[in-house]
């Protein structure tokens, strides 16, 4: 049985028909990835799943139950969190208060909400060197590791990343992935979308290839990195 689901998805932007039927499956414990041109989408795959979107046909199932028509906060609720395009933190907002942005489902009095502080301070040490900084003052990779670390704030079983390593450094990218490689063995599900397809189906379990709304591929990672039709669309390999 898939922890998420999606089936026959349609969604829109006004007129623009931009998931045309999207059908895919993520399985507990698993990191899957979307990759695919801009465009592609990718992120409006991960905005429907989290309620920021709202298919006109089609479901997602969270469990075999149906989420697609709930508000986004009860998405959360029930443990899917996303690190959106863009990481988008709270600039004027400590780094301390940026990560109690995203626990804002549990109480502080909870005594787990300390074991999830610590959990995220420990896999990103650099946030921990920066709590009481301004997350408008941090670096893009630190910022992105703050994204994640609120996304992780509200305990999720299944992690939503959309395009985590959007303008890092090399050396930022490797440490990115090497942290959500160590962020799903802990436990959590995740489902990444990322622009870096080698990076993306080096670390992930299996793939999605997405062309204009459409499902194009889907295969154990391995197998896609070496389809030479991904190699060449999306590889950069001839």
């Amino acid at each position: 049985m898939a922890l998420l689901e999606l089936q026959n998805v349609h969604t829109f932007y006004g007129n623009i028909h931009a998931l045309k039927g999207i059908s895919l499956a993520v399985n507990e414990g698993e990191i899957v990835t979307l990759i695919g041109s801009n465009g592609a989408g990718k992120s409006t795959t991960l905005r429907t799943i989290s309620g920021l979107l709202s298919p006109r046909q089609g479901q997602v199932l969270l469990n075999e139950k149906r989420i697609d028509t709930l508000p986004s906060h009860e998405i959360v609720k029930l443990g899917i969190s996303q690190s959106p395009e863009g990481r988008r933190i709270f600039p004027r907002l400590t780094v301390l208060e940026n990560l109690e942005m995203g626990a804002y489902i549990h109480s502080r009095r909870d005594p787990q909400y300390r074991a999830d502080l610590e959990r995220v301070l420990d896999l990103f040490p650099r946030l921990r060197e920066r709590v009481s900084q301004k997350g408008g003052t941090l670096s893009g990779g630190e910022q992105q590791m703050l994204a994640i670390g609120r996304a992780l704030m509200s305990r999720p079983r299944i992690l939503l990343l959309d395009e985590p390593s959007m303008g890092l450094a090399p050396i930022l990218v490797d440490q990115i992935f090497r942290i959500v490689q160590d962020i799903n063995k802990q436990g959590t599900t995740i489902l990444l979308v990322e622009q870096n397809a080698l990076m993306a189906l080096g670390v992930a379990h299996r793939g999605y290839v997405l062309q204009t709304g459409q499902i194009l591929l889907s295969d154990s990672a391995k197998s896609l990195s070496q389809n030479e039709m991904v190699q060449k669309a999306y590889l950069g390999m001839d």
